[in-house]
């Protein structure tokens, strides 16, 4: 049977070559995330167009995904060195990568990380839009954004962020609040935003978004619906603004299904531990169980330098709860462009993030790792530790700056180490410890 979109394809019984790889990868029957997908409560991003794509899903009860941001900026970065980035992000087990270039040759520089990326792509047409188009932001028309968005999965991109739900009426609400110490912190948000006040037209994704529809099924683009009035500070979070667009994204969903699109949802942003699990539920029952995609939340604002500690911190109680899908944040967060070593450490601070919480949520298999790493340090087995560890070559390195003359032990515990005496006593062997 002819299917345009995976979800069309889940509704009428059909198990895809992309549902059985990523239900292979999962370890999970190809026909349970067969069912997911066909609820809207999983999702392949998978643009027909991307052909070297290895196929992950995204849901709930699926193991974490991580994605990793990058682009050309007009101030600090280049072609080559986003495109090297985007090879290191795919070695260091990177589950998707968002192209939020800015400047220079975005096509030709889509189209490569499209030949290149062996993981899910998405984007944010809003930004290209003002390249491409060449124009003020206030002489883009309608058909201009729906013309980038066009552009963009033609390109081959798996999903787009569409910050579709700031429609005239959650605008007026945030104008009257005056509440927010930071406003509008979406950088696609706050275009949209200047879009609509000055030339006084409705949001065009909203809008127009029968017609956005119709190009995501062309191309099965999974349709990422942008949080444009998300908190960018702790005091923000949970407020009026962020719960009515979260509202219309829920209605916005439905009517994606109803032409069997796939639909990610977009989260917070900047928000206080309580508010975490509270704030997952929420989404879950406004937008019917679709995927939720966070930035974060980072837990605290005083920490710029730190800030993938505080959004580590953060995705996993948001992961835990109800999350499946993580954006990392990287130590220039809110300061600089991040270069390849920031990038790392965002990307291993969200896959340890992403791995505990699926340890708390029961995902299929994902405790054997960390008791294969328990049985290893007592056998002190180092190479076998170095092996299953998130960052090989940092435990290395480590390990090597400072080996004991009891190679045995580390410098830390020395002979004291209690794997090697628990080890020799169980053993019936002599503990010897020479202090002196």
């Amino acid at each position: 049977m002819q299917y345009y979109t995976q979800m069309q394809a889940a509704r009428e019984g059909i198990i895809t070559e992309e549902i059985r790889k990523a239900a292979l990868y999962e370890e999970i029957e190809a026909e349970t995330l067969r069912e997911m997908i066909a609820r809207g409560v999983a999702v392949i991003p998978a643009n027909k167009n991307h052909k070297s794509l290895q196929p992950r899903a995204i849901g709930e009860r699926l193991k974490t995904k991580i994605n990793v941001n990058l682009g050309i900026s007009k101030d600090s970065s280049s072609y080559n060195e986003e495109l090297k980035k985007a090879a290191g992000a795919i070695e260091l087990g990177a589950d998707a990568i968002m192209d939020l270039s800015t400047s220079g040759d975005t096509r030709s520089f889509r189209k490569k990380l499209t030949d290149i990326s062996t993981v899910m792509l998405g984007s944010v047409p809003i930004y290209d839009a003002l390249v491409f188009c060449k124009k003020p932001l206030a002489e883009i028309s309608s058909k201009d954004w729906l013309e980038v968005v066009r552009m963009h999965a033609i390109d081959g991109i798996d999903f787009l962020t569409i910050h579709a739900g700031l429609n005239k009426h959650t605008a007026q609400k945030f104008k009257n609040s005056k509440s927010r110490l930071t406003n509008i912190v979406s950088r696609g948000g706050s275009l949209i935003f200047a879009w609509m006040e000055m030339t006084g037209n409705e949001n065009p994704f909203y809008e127009y978004f029968d017609e956005l529809l119709e190009i995501c099924c062309e191309f099965d683009v999974t349709i990422s619906l942008g949080d444009a009035c998300r908190p960018g500070s702790t005091h923000d979070a949970s407020d009026a603004c962020q719960i009515e667009e979260l509202i219309t994204l829920g209605e916005l969903t439905k009517k994606a299904w109803e032409k069997d699109v796939q639909v990610i949802i977009e989260g917070p942003g900047h928000m206080p531990l309580d508010q975490i699990e509270t704030n997952m539920k929420i989404q879950k029952s406004l937008c019917h169980g679709a995927p939720f995609y966070v930035l974060g939340p980072l837990v605290t604002d005083i920490a710029p330098g730190y800030d993938h500690i505080t959004s580590a911190i953060g995705g996993a109680i948001a992961a835990w709860h109800g999350a499946a899908f993580l954006c990392y944040v990287t130590p220039a967060e809110h300061l600089r462009l991040p270069n390849f070593d920031d990038m790392k450490d965002g990307i291993i601070a969200s896959k340890i993030a992403a791995h505990a919480a699926d340890i708390a949520k029961g995902v299929a298999n994902v405790r054997n790792l960390d008791d294969n790493m328990s049985r290893a340090r007592q056998r002190v087995d180092w190479e076998c530790m170095f092996n299953l560890a998130i960052d090989p070559q940092k435990a290395r390195r480590y390990r090597a700056e400072s080996v004991p003359a009891n190679k045995d032990t580390c410098s830390m515990c020395g002979e004291f180490c209690s794997m090697r005496n628990m080890n020799k006593i169980l053993n019936g062997e002599k503990v010897d410890i020479n202090i002196i």
